[in-house]
Formats: C-alpha cells, sequence, structure tokens
C-alpha cells in the first residue's frame, strides 16, 4: 500500500500554467496571491449539493484536518450551488480557524456554462482538492471525496525541498 500511495502521489503531482492576473477574476486573483505563500495552501471546491463534499465532514473530517494543521493555509471555494454555504461550513465547525478562508465563486450554474477553469487549471468534478506552495501547484485531486491520510502525506511531501 505504502508504495501505490507514493505512485499516486508521485503521477498527481503537476506545476500550474501560468496565467495572467488580467485574465482572472477578483476572487482568483486572491487565491493566486494566498497560493504563492511559502506555507502550504489547500483549494477545496465543492458544494452544499454534492455528497462526497459532505461525506468528507463525517467524524469531523475537514474540521480536524484543519485543526491540525495550522501551518497549512486551507481555502475553500464554493461553486455550482447558489446556495450560501457559510451555515453549512459552521455546522461542520468551519469557520473561526486562522488558517481558514470561505468563498464563494461567482458562477454558481451546474449547466453548460458552469465555471470549468480556475487559475487556469481545470475543474471538472466535485469536490477537487489542490495542494500548492511557494505558488507552484503540488498536487491535484480531481476525482471526489478525498482520504485525510492521503492528503496528510500530500502536505508532508509538499514542505520538503523538490529538486525539480
Amino acid at each position: 500500500m505504502k508504495h501505490s500511495l507514493a505512485l499516486v502521489l508521485a503521477l498527481a503531482a503537476v506545476v500550474a500554467p501560468v496565467v495572467r492576473a488580467a485574465d482572472l477574476l477578483p476572487m482568483e486573483q486572491q487565491v493566486a496571491e494566498a497560493v504563492k505563500s511559502p506555507k502550504v495552501t489547500i483549494v477545496h471546491f465543492w458544494a452544499t449539493w454534492c455528497p462526497n463534499c459532505k461525506a468528507e465532514h463525517v467524524n469531523g473530517g475537514w474540521r480536524n484536518f484543519i485543526e491540525a494543521n495550522p501551518d497549512v493555509n486551507v481555502i475553500f471555494i464554493k461553486t455550482w450551488d447558489p446556495k450560501p454555504g457559510v451555515a453549512e461550513l459552521e455546522q461542520y465547525g468551519l469557520g473561526p480557524q486562522k488558517n481558514f478562508t470561505a468563498l464563494q465563486h461567482p458562477n454558481v450554474s451546474r449547466k453548460a456554462d458552469k465555471m470549468g477553469e480556475f487559475l487556469g487549471l481545470p475543474v471538472s468534478w466535485l469536490p477537487t482538492t489542490w495542494v500548492f506552495r511557494d505558488g507552484k501547484l503540488r498536487y491535484a485531486l480531481n476525482y471526489g471525496e478525498l482520504r485525510f491520510a492521503m492528503l496528510q502525506q500530500m502536505v508532508a511531501d509538499s514542505t520538503e525541498a523538490w529538486k525539480h
């Protein structure tokens, strides 16, 4: 299992494409600045209607992860969803943490005109979770519900010096 996890992590590592700030929405510019941090920054896309997004909160999932990692910045971006999500996040114990930010993407459509990329990267499924450090995308999970042990390993790997 350890070797297969390492292989998955290695295959998921990518470098973010170069995008011009002028081409980004104001919220994207805010997130682009945040991910430039030397700290690890997680960007997580979610929606209130998404069962996989809700499953990530079972047994305190995200809350426990955020509180156990105070040096990791976590940004939740609600998209493809017109319902306000602040109350739902509060229900899961998210909001008061200093390393947590909640944003609402202006494109709330789930139809053909839905947001399909952010920071020049594809968003095709919810939840989607990206791990950045120093402005570089270290890992991208675009497949749905994540496992926190795997995310913790990605954070640990992202804090190490990369030689490429």
